[in-house]
């Protein structure tokens, strides 16, 4: 009789067990639901508009501007000239270490003419004029060129985000690679000789984190103003750039270049308020940028 109590017993014990586990089982699939459905403000990054990001895994798409934006961790890399690289310019040296305290989210491509034909229809803002291989920007997914500075930053604050900084950007860019380029420069990168237009976002390889055409294509306006011997004293965690009222930096070198120039530490410059066909953006949301 006692061990029939006992057996009685145990199999109360593990029904109970039983009945708990599938208990929490189903709290978890419940907060997981939940948790799924929170905006990435909640999810991963303060500072999102709820309304305006739906995460996707690890890209999310944004309502506003119709993009996708590819979720960045925080990290540490080598910015600055690359190993082995024999091309690199006084600006881009020393090669120093540098820490991304924060996640981030950046556009898996540039900017595209549809992007800002919907910021201008929404904002009441004039288009500028097209360049000549995108007549009246006919185009829609090529990357948005002939915007000046602010105008980018203007863009990138509508939706809700800002340009990158030149830390972020070459973080980004390099998708965890420490070479000069993630590839073949023919794998990952659209370049011709001098006078051949952008092409469409997204033809070639992507980087290790997803993102495309940050080598080639068009160059890309960044947040910071350019120092020419910045990388000599920049601060090792999130570097915001230097003070100044010069000129802007654009980093991934454009299609019409040698190839030299398509190197992911080149660094260029220009003055904020000119216009360039072959100079685009994109935007970051989150991350420690101002």
């Amino acid at each position: 009789m006692r061990r029939s109590g006992q057996g009685t017993k145990s199999n109360q014990i593990g029904r109970a067990e039983a009945a708990l586990a599938i208990g929490i089982a189903a709290v978890i699939i419940i907060v997981g639901m939940a948790l799924s459905e929170l905006p990435i403000s909640s999810c991963a990054i303060a500072g999102f508009a709820a309304e305006t990001i739906t995460p996707l895994n690890d890209i999310g798409e944004n309502s506003k501007d119709g993009l996708k934006y590819v979720h960045i961790s925080a990290g540490t890399f080598m910015m600055g000239c690359s190993p082995g690289d024999d091309e690199c310019q006084s600006d881009e040296n020393p090669t120093h270490l540098v820490t991304i305290t924060r996640d981030f989210w950046i556009g898996q491509t540039e900017v595209t003419v549809g992007a800002y034909k919907r910021y201008a229809a929404v904002t009441g803002r004039e288009m500028p004029g097209a360049p000549p291989f995108n007549p009246n920007w006919a185009t829609q997914n090529m990357p948005m060129t002939t915007v000046t500075w602010d105008e980018a930053r203007d863009f990138c604050a509508w939706t809700g985000g800002r340009l990158p900084t030149e830390a972020e950007w070459e973080y980004a860019a390099r998708g965890g690679s420490t070479q000069a380029r993630y590839g073949a420069l023919a794998e990952i990168a659209a370049y011709a000789p001098y006078g051949s237009p952008p092409r469409v976002v997204g033809m070639k390889r992507p980087n290790g984190f997803g993102l495309f055409d940050v080598l080639g294509n068009a160059s890309e306006w960044v947040n910071d103003w350019y120092d020419e011997n910045y990388y000599r004293h920049s601060p090792s965690a999130d570097p915001q750039g230097p003070k100044g009222d010069g000129s802007r930096v654009l980093r991934g070198g454009p299609l019409t270049n040698t190839p030299w120039i398509v190197r992911v530490s080149y660094r260029d410059r220009k003055d904020p308020g000119g216009r360039d066909a072959f100079d685009s953006f994109r935007c970051v949301w989150g991350g420690a940028g101002k």
